[in-house]
């Protein structure tokens, strides 16, 4: 657990730095940032690699662990995101983000049993693996889809203050939430499809209709006919941005409320650990 924590405290360190970056616009404050999310993420890394060895499958098996997944795929997306498009406001939304969720996790408990050797497959650990990258980069859309709307409401309300200076064009917020998109599309396709192939191998067969396949289902939907529009229709804007929003509120219903409310054997109840509050 030495590892999990020392990333949390870095992370939050970083949104620190993310937060006074945006207020001071100094770049050095960023550069802060940016190197204790890095260092945050190497050492979330480390024990996420560590759990992989003693449970020998993917480390998801409470909501604790999943949270944390969760917040390591996402700083993932942003780092790829910032190397590939340099821009460095996006880091002081997405920072707090996950470290909210690393938060959200450490003040849980995750009471490991024996993991069911149904567990212990390959095609289950690449079935977790791209269904969270996909859940990092639609995470990535939705805040940029967030900074959109933002950035358009201080525009048609013509208050251009400190923080609509501080925020990219609409045009690049919008190419942000597009790729991101289109990139977190493909890897939730290949998620659910090597989540059937695991199935088929587990379980005997490739649907099962679980309540959190059913969502899922929805889900990737939802992120289908937002990408078909904006391929085909050419949606861009405000209608993407408001859609990929209301993507996201399924996106999160699905990795949680499905998994405690509607039960299954997606739930976190049968994949052999408990949870609990402090």
């Amino acid at each position: 657990m030495l590892w999990f924590y020392l990333a949390l405290i870095l992370e939050w360190i970083a949104t620190a730095g993310f937060l006074v970056f945006i207020i001071t616009r100094r770049k050095a404050f960023f550069q802060c940032g940016y190197g204790f999310l890095l260092t945050g993420f190497i050492a979330h890394t480390i024990f996420l690699g560590y759990r992989y060895y003693l449970l020998e499958t993917a480390p998801v098996l409470n909501f604790k662990a999943a949270l944390g997944f969760f917040a390591w795929s996402i700083v993932l997306a942003y780092l790829i995101f910032e190397v590939r498009f340099k821009l460095k406001v996006l880091g002081s939304f997405v920072a707090p983000f996950a470290a909210f969720l690393m938060a959200l996790s450490s003040t849980l408990t995750g009471v490991d049993e024996p993991v069911k050797p149904i567990f212990k497959s390959l095609w289950l650990t690449v079935h977790v693996v791209t269904v969270f990258a996909g859940n990092g980069l639609f995470t990535i859309t939705f805040v940029a889809s967030g900074m959109y709307l933002l950035q358009e409401r201080f525009i048609k309300r013509k208050r251009l203050g400190a923080l609509y200076s501080r925020l990219p064009s609409l045009a690049t917020l919008d190419a942000i939430a597009h790729y991101a998109l289109i990139y977190g599309f493909s890897f939730l396709t290949v998620g659910m499809i090597t989540g059937s192939i695991y199935a088929q191998v587990a379980l005997g067969t490739y649907w099962q209709w679980d309540p959190k396949e059913v969502w899922s289902l929805i889900t990737w939907l939802f992120y289908a006919v937002l990408l078909h529009q904006r391929l085909t229709v050419g949606w861009r804007g405000r209608r993407a941005a408001i859609m990929a929003m209301v993507c996201f509120a399924m996106l999160i219903f699905t990795f949680a409320g499905a998994s405690f409310w509607l039960g299954g054997y997606h739930s976190f109840e049968s994949l052999g650990a408990r949870n609990g509050l402090r």
